[in-house]
């Protein structure tokens, strides 16, 4: 019975990433004694019981909407929109970085998205995971979510396929399942290796039945390289196309502020952008409890924080734009809007998502220093999400609270349970990835050890 790890392909062209002095053996024992023979640590379980708790306190919120009914937030007319699409469209937004790792870099032979994509792949998972949840429970009657799905109906009355909320349902399912077998295929060969140094008998069957039989043979290599390849390909538009279908939710809209062209491009920067914050929140304390520096080194952060920057810009850019064209085009509706989100009720929030998402960042991650800082990384990226977030419910409340008619104008006031569903969702996510960490290598062993491999060839 072999490791799992035989005939393992050379790491592709390009600048190894990972920090000298590893061997296969050192590579391998590192990344499965964090899962097989470590003891769970007392910051692991610390984190575990918050998260549970935000995720208990989902369930109540859930409970109390199913019988109450979505009265219990903080949503009226004309603001039909609140928390629970904001929500839903920032988690569709985080889970974009996971797949632009994996899939992109991939395809682009890039070798420092080697130490990261693993777990970003489960990040993009268990986002997509908590966003599907905000558009099934905003139905009011979630357990008649079926009416979007394509089954035989001699009505004709459902679906309504001009319904940018019915393209939803296809987009993001397509992308969850691609995501989901991209992160599956990716795992059979270190789940190998997991079996084959298991004690317990529990542990081997486990790791064993997931890892589908794997011996490492040539024809194993060949048929995994052509499967992950062919995933990436299949994964890659998606990363543009599943954002672009979430804004049109907005932009098939007349509503001041959605109808917009620019929404699509816009959104899935701004997709990128929030995810790739949520990979350096979640990147920087792994490497740091778990002891990873040689395998997620600085310059993994740099290049993260690059790719920050760069969508960061196309994010200000987006703004500039929008603003250009309400004054430009002369819609008075427009230019009101505009006027409105800096100066109207909710321009405090305005220019807490401008601070958020274009001063911070912009300010900061021209300056090699300070994106080698860790902990300056670490906290531009909270202010990231932050920021992106605050975005999404400038989006949809401004837009929302004062439209066509002055007379149906109202302002939008969140409940206890808009906040207790937004911070139980933050819980179900870090709940699964808590869960992730500890019963599945958080770092592909394999691809690690192609790094090592091609080391070894450089040095000779």
């Amino acid at each position: 019975m072999g490791n799992g790890l035989e005939n393992t392909p050379a790491a592709g062209a390009g600048t190894p990433v990972l920090a000298p002095g590893h061997t296969y053996a050192t590579i391998t024992d590192k990344i499965s004694s964090i899962v097989l023979t470590q003891r769970t640590r007392w910051g692991w379980w610390f984190g575990f019981a918050i998260s549970f708790a935000l995720f208990m306190i989902l369930n109540l919120t859930i409970g109390v909407l199913l019988i109450i009914g979505v009265g219990v937030w903080g949503i009226n007319i004309p603001i039909a929109w609140g928390f629970a699409i904001v929500n839903f469209v920032w988690w569709i937004g985080i889970g974009h970085a996971g797949t632009l790792i994996s899939a992109f870099l991939l395809l682009m032979r890039q070798e420092w998205r080697q130490s990261i994509n693993r777990f970003a792949e489960a990040m993009t998972l268990f986002a997509v995971a908590c966003a599907g949840l905000f558009p099934l429970l905003h139905l009011g009657r979630p357990w008649l979510f079926f009416w979007l799905l394509p089954y035989p109906d001699t009505m004709g009355t459902w679906p309504q396929f001009r319904s940018p909320l019915v393209w939803d349902v296809f987009a993001v399912s397509t992308y969850a399942t691609i995501s989901l077998l991209f992160w599956f295929v990716g795992l059979i060969p270190d789940l190998a290796t997991l079996r084959d140094r298991a004690k317990g008998w529990l542990s081997r069957r486990v790791y064993g039945f997931l890892a589908m039989g794997w011996r490492g043979s040539a024809m194993h290599w060949h048929r995994y390289e052509m499967a992950y390849l062919l995933l990436a390909g299949l994964a890659t538009p998606l990363v543009v196309s599943v954002h672009t279908v979430v804004s049109f939710d907005f932009t098939v809209g007349i509503v001041p502020g959605w109808h917009s062209t620019i929404f699509p491009p816009y959104f899935v920067a701004g997709a990128i952008y929030s995810g790739f914050a949520m990979v350096l929140t979640l990147a920087i304390p792994l490497r740091k409890f778990y002891g990873l520096e040689d395998f997620v080194t600085i310059r993994h952060l740099d290049n993260m924080a690059k790719i920050l920057l760069a969508t960061g810009l196309i994010v200000a850019y987006g703004y500039m734009m929008e603003t250009f064209m309400a004054f430009y085009s002369g819609n008075t509706y427009d230019r009101y809007m505009i006027m409105n989100r800096m100066t109207g009720p909710y321009a405090k929030v305005y220019w807490t998502l401008i601070t958020c998402n274009i001063v911070v960042p912009m300010s900061t991650l021209w300056f090699a220093k300070i994106r080698r800082n860790v902990t300056a990384l670490f906290l531009i990226s909270l202010v990231v999400q932050a920021g992106m977030w605050l975005e999404r419910f400038v989006i949809v409340v401004t837009s929302l609270h004062r439209d066509f008619m002055p007379s149906a104008w109202r302002m939008y006031y969140p409940t206890i349970w808009d906040y207790a569903a937004l911070f139980g969702s933050i819980g179900l996510f870090l709940t699964l990835f808590l869960l992730f960490i500890r019963y599945l290598p958080m770092i592909s062993i394999f691809e690690m050890r192609g790094l090592a491999h091609h080391l070894e060839e450089k040095k000779e």
